[in-house]
Order: C-alpha cells, then structure tokens, then sequence
C-alpha cells in the first residue's frame, strides 16, 4: 500500500499531521513549535534553546529521570533541537510504541520550569557557549550572522550569549514560553504505521487544554548589512572565511533553484569550489550551502586554510561566482538531481525522516507536499532559472567575514 496523508486541526488550533505506511516497521511522532531565536527579544536570547534543555527537567508530576527512563524502557530514538525558527521534540519507535512515546512528548512539553533546574541548567547552557566559543567555524558564523542580520531577530545567536543567558530569569522564560509554546503554535507531525483517528484521539485528549495566543512573527524581508569584517584570535592558527548573502524564502517557488545552484557552487564533492579549492591543494576546506528561512534566506560560503593564503582563497572563490552564471550546463542539473532522488528516495524509507520532513515543511509553509510532487518541481528547474537566482541574489553582495591568527594580518 501507498503512504496516505492525513490531516487535522484540533478546537485549540493545534494541527496534527500524518503520513501513514501500513507496511513500515517503524513509527516516528514529533512536536514542532514555531518558535526559535528571530522570535526572542534581545534580552532573552537563547531563551528558546534554553526551554529545550528544560523540557527534559521533569513535569509537575514527572522528574528528569522518570523522563528519560519513559523513553528507555519503550526502546525510543529521541532527541530535540533548536534552530532559528523553530524548536523539535521527536521520538523513533516500532509501531507498539508510538502511543507511549506521544504521550511522553506530550507531558514533558508541559514543564514545571523549577527554580531550582532553571539555575542548574543555566551552568549546562553556560558550559555550552563556552564549548562553542572554541569552534571557529561557529564563533565566525555567529559573528557574520549578527552583523548580516543587525537589527533582526535573525541576528539572535541560538544559544543565546553568555550576558544573556545569565541575566535570564525563570519568570521571563515562564512569560516565553506561556506566549509562543501555544496549541496553535504547535504542529505534531506522524509517520509510520500508524492509526491515524486513535493518535488524534490520544492527542487531543493529552493536548486539547493547551491555550492559543496567536503569536506573532515579522517575515518581512530584513534589511541586510555588507559590510566585510575580520576577526583575529590567538587560539587558531588557520585561516577561515564566511560569506553570507541574500537568497530566496522557503515559501519561494525559486527555493529549488537556490539550493541547486548552492550545490553546484559548493557542494560537498564535484562542485565549483570543491575543484578550485580542494582538488588544487589552496583550501582545506571549501562549500556553499542554501537555507530557506520565513520570509527570506540566505546562502553562505565558506573556507579554512593557510592564513596567509586566506586572501587567495577569497579570490579564487570571487572568479568561480563571477564565472558561475555562464559557465552552468543542464549536465550540472542531471548530476545533482538524481543525487537528490537517491538521497530523498532513502529518507523516505524512515520514518523518522518523513516525520521530520512533514513537521518542518507544514510549520514553515502551512502546507503539505508529497515528496513525489516536491521531486517532480526539482525537476522542473532549469539552467536559466539558476542563471535569474545568480542575477537577484548575488552571492558577492555578501557580508563576509574572517578569521586569523593573532599575530597575523589581514
């Protein structure tokens, strides 16, 4: 039998989606809420990252480790995370599981938000910044995002800073959390071998008390910054360069084209970059990549190598940009797109990733695509629609940003 989708909305506005496989040998089940760091205010920055880590400290009924041993003893797969726009709360099962791992999720995305695992995993979310703060790629990352970004909530650094995230306080993140983690914020996405009419059943009993608020989002296009910077450090001893740029919404007809032509530019092995930079020894490391985001997008580049060579790296990056308009070939398309039908073909055998693939998709466009129907528009793109992303959004109209040594000069 075929996947079948279904889809409901509860009273509360909660919507739960699902796309059932009676001959899978797994279920996946996750909560997705809008909610990430363009939503913040600037004093809360990493408040939604920081709410994920509390979600695990227990309910007013369940502590921490009846938690995680909820999901231990039904052999779960579960994780979270917290992006830019959105928090996810998931869990892998075989299909006799997935009413007890619903009914975790749904519990624990009821925290009691204690005074006392506010201030513990403060020092974890600490401990975590500082982790990062050793990560070059990630601290050159945050700094061209902020600056790219300026004013926005797309500036936010996930995690939030090491200010911020110490002057948080437990009532701002009960007032958070009460405004954006609502019913109608929240999508539940399904997928697996399923029953459909019971898990809604199950959810709503679970979930129907759940307020709405209605929470806002500005997706206006942000005005962006292009100013370059440099960083120097003395605990690196490489160079490194980021480069973001403007590119289409997720909710663009034009998404399929960005993100083939990042490929092309800057995939992982047979792109542009990887044959200017890697295969000639100039770079350590060289990609470029698409992210479709509410409203907006961005590409970005991004290189290590020799210090003293970072200049040359961002030359011969600037050549293949200046060159990547007419030097495209449908052969390009045809190479990346069967790359995309295996790679999609392969997740569409886990549930866990049709789940994920679900959940994202509906809470960023309000919308349901079959992955045929998203394949078949892949398919569609052509040569010359790459050639217009290349016109309106310039990958040299970036901001960029570098990282040397300290005793190096730009």
């Amino acid at each position: 039998m075929s996947v079948t989708f279904k889809q409901t909305t509860l009273d509360n506005g909660m919507t739960i989606l699902a796309e059932i496989d009676p001959a899978a040998h797994s279920a996946a089940a996750g909560f997705f809420v809008k909610a990430g760091a363009r939503d913040e205010q600037t004093s809360l920055m990493g408040v939604s990252h920081y709410l994920e880590h509390m979600m695990f400290k227990g309910t007013d009924d369940l502590d921490a480790d009846a938690i995680n041993r909820g999901f231990d003893d039904i052999g779960a797969s579960n994780d979270a995370y917290t992006s830019r726009e959105m928090t996810c709360f998931y869990a892998h099962v075989i299909p006799e599981k997935l009413s007890a791992a619903t009914n975790m999720l749904g519990l624990m995305m009821r925290p009691a938000l204690r005074n006392s695992d506010f201030d513990t995993e403060k020092n974890v979310i600490l401990e975590e910044i500082a982790m990062y703060a050793d990560n070059p790629f990630w601290v050159l990352y945050e700094a061209c995002v902020e600056r790219h970004y300026a004013a926005h909530g797309l500036a936010h650094r996930v995690l939030g800073t090491p200010e911020s995230v110490a002057a948080m306080t437990r009532d701002s993140m009960e007032d958070y959390f009460n405004t954006r983690y609502s019913a109608d914020n929240t999508v539940v996405a399904l997928a697996g071998k399923l029953d459909f009419d019971a898990c809604v059943e199950q959810i709503s009993t679970l979930c129907g008390s759940w307020k709405q608020t209605n929470p806002p989002r500005n997706t206006n296009r942000p005005t962006t910054a292009k100013d370059p910077f440099t960083l120097h450090d003395e605990r690196v001893n490489r160079g490194y360069l980021f480069a973001l740029c403007d590119a289409p919404s997720v909710t663009d007809d034009r998404r399929y084209a960005a993100a083939l032509l990042a490929q092309v530019l800057g995939g992982a092995d047979n792109s542009r970059l990887h044959w200017a930079l890697i295969e000639t020894g100039l770079a350590e490391e060289a990609q470029a990549a698409y992210d479709g985001l509410d409203g907006c997008g961005d590409f970005f580049l991004y290189a290590s190598g020799d210090p003293d060579k970072l200049d040359d790296i961002w030359d011969t990056i600037s050549s293949e940009i200046k060159g990547l308009k007419d030097s495209l070939q449908e052969s390009d398309l045809e190479k990346l797109r069967s790359k995309m039908v295996t790679a999609s073909t392969l997740g569409s055998e886990r549930p866990s990733d049709r789940m994920q693939r679900l959940g994202r998709l509906w809470t960023m466009t309000g919308k349901y695509m079959p992955l045929e129907e998203e394949l078949a528009l892949i398919g569609l793109v052509r040569v010359d629609d790459l050639r217009a992303i290349c016109d309106e959004f310039p990958f040299d109209a970036c901001t960029l940003g570098k990282m040397l040594p300290a005793e190096s000069t730009d």
